[in-house]
């Protein structure tokens, strides 16, 4: 028998009718119904189908082989979680800035998370997400900023604004954000880092982190920072320590006495900035300012203020406050772009190899059987001359007139993305110092000292070096070198290719390369 309609009882319809079902008058009052010559009323419709179905062979029910698709008396066509809820979410309207400070405004829901944000920007400009985008908060007024950790919700960090300031989220990539899990030696120093008693071997930089997201140990930071004097222009150096239950400085010269302790702040309610400005506009000592500011800030009377003497020292102390603030969240948002690959297991935080550094060899081609040059300096060399002698192939190019000029004299450079014309020193760390000071982050600009050279600015052992690239002439052929003309370039785009494969006379290998990019 066929399941009454979803919604509709059984008899809800007869109940409402008068006996026999027949129509009504014009008063609403049942008509007699026409009666057969022995008195009793004529058969109904509904008698005449069951007597004739009496006739009929009853076959047996077939079973349904597809359950799933038929509809529930008591549900309806669609589960809840596809039906579209009644309160739909709220969206709002968000302005997101780039490097050149180009903005676009999105249509948002109103919960949505930095994380999801970026995603968002990665899919509408068909960027590449190599995990490494984020969002940033720049209070303009005040000089501070930091990068949005990506659990957090966009719209309750727009609500901590006041409406005076103009303030920015802007839209770009920072490498350092989760290096501390790849490379942890670089940000935890011996000398800034102290454990618990009962901690009697030596602990690894892996078992370091381990203990900042465990809840029973938790590792001591301390050393000397400069603090601001509250409703004071003046900075006063004292010696401060990390714990669980806050930031603490001593009263008297490094003793870790309770009774010399004297709490500074604690991080459930504010969040840290970074100084961008340096000492401009706090008068600080030193250029390597951090801040914590209430999240209901009344302005900046409210900030606690305090700087580092180095970019190490402030680089130990926000990732270890980052750590303390978040835990295991912090981990989770690392994780989560490689959930379901292998070898990913918990803490398994080993730093993962690009494609150069994995698997690429330098191969000998010239006789009748290839092999692996397995001397360095053997491979250097068939690297430079391979190189030179691609870029010669290529070289050539017709102008406008016919004539064949030298691709080298044509600039090619500018058109590539780790090129920044004309910016000076200052600008390039800036540049570095936003997408993280990472070893191997670089750039290539021009040389305000020299208009004929260029520099290679890059991020090493957290500090920013500067490499002259110089112009050499020989034979009429103009060559690029950093060291003097011992390994030559036809080209700058020659010279980071190969100083992306090897590392040369640079400390490291050039990695990730500082673009500015467009919304």
């Amino acid at each position: 028998m066929a399941a009454p309609l979803p919604g509709v009882r059984r008899g809800a319809g007869r109940a409402a009718e008068p006996a026999g079902g027949g129509p009504r008058g014009a008063a609403g009052s049942p008509c007699p119904l026409p009666r057969s010559p022995g008195g009793d009323p004529p058969p109904s419709p509904s008698d005449r189908i069951k007597k004739k179905d009496d006739n009929v062979l009853e076959i047996p029910s077939i079973p349904n082989p597809f359950p799933e698709l038929c509809c529930s008396p008591f549900a309806s066509v669609l589960s809840a979680s596809l039906l579209p809820k009644a309160t739909s979410r709220k969206k709002q309207v968000i302005k997101v800035y780039s490097e050149d400070d180009t903005s676009r405004a999105l249509e948002v829901p109103s919960d949505i998370t930095a994380r999801d944000l970026c995603q968002l920007l990665i899919l509408k400009n068909h960027y590449i997400d190599d995990h490494s985008w984020t969002l940033f908060e720049q209070l303009t007024h005040t000089g501070l900023g930091r990068a949005i950790e990506d659990h957090e919700l966009v719209m309750e960090v727009q609500s901590n604004w006041v409406m005076e300031e103009e303030n920015k989220l802007y839209f770009r990539k920072n490498y350092a954000k989760y290096e501390f899990f790849k490379n942890p030696l670089s940000f935890f120093p011996d000398h800034m880092i102290s454990f618990p008693s009962e901690t009697n071997a030596a602990v690894s930089h892996t078992g370091i982190l381990q203990m900042f997201l465990s809840s029973s140990t938790y590792p001591e930071i301390h050393g000397y920072l400069h603090a601001k004097e509250q409703g004071k222009k003046s900075w006063k150096k004292l010696y401060f320590l990390l714990r669980r239950s806050g930031l603490y400085f001593s009263t008297k010269g490094t003793s870790k006495e309770p009774r010399h302790l004297q709490f500074f702040c604690e991080f459930s309610n504010s969040d840290m900035y970074m100084s961008l400005t340096g000492k401009k506009i706090s008068g600080a000592p030193t250029n390597y300012g951090f801040c914590f500011k209430p999240n209901k800030s009344g302005g900046t009377r409210d900030l606690k203020q305090l700087c580092a003497d180095d970019e190490q020292s402030r680089t130990c102390w926000m990732t270890a406050i980052r750590l303390l603030k978040y835990g295991m969240q912090l981990y989770q948002n690392y994780m989560q772009p490689y959930q379901g690959r292998s070898g990913c297991s918990p803490l398994n935080i080993t730093s993962m190899r690009s494609i150069s550094e994995n698997s690429l060899v330098a191969m000998d081609f010239s006789g009748d059987r290839s092999r692996i040059i397995e001397n360095p300096t053997e491979a250097l060399s068939v690297a430079v001359e391979e190189g030179l002698a691609w870029r010669r192939r290529g070289c050539l190019r017709l102008n406008s007139h016919g004539s064949p000029i030298a691709m080298s004299n044509m600039a090619i450079h500018r058109s590539q993305s780790w090129f920044h014309h004309k910016i000076s020193r200052e600008e390039a760390q800036r540049l570095i110092l936003q997408h993280g000071l990472v070893d191997g982050v670089f750039l290539v600009r021009d040389s305000q000292s020299n208009p004929k050279t260029f520099v290679l600015s890059l991020s090493h052992g957290l500090k920013i070096k500067h490499f002259q690239i110089v112009p050499l002439e020989d034979d009429g052929k103009l060559f690029y070198t950093l060291d003097d003309g011992h390994t030559r370039f036809t080209d700058l785009i020659q010279l980071v290719e190969f100083y992306q494969l090897n590392k040369g006379v640079l400390p490291c290998k050039l990695k990730h390369y500082c673009a500015r990019i467009a919304l």
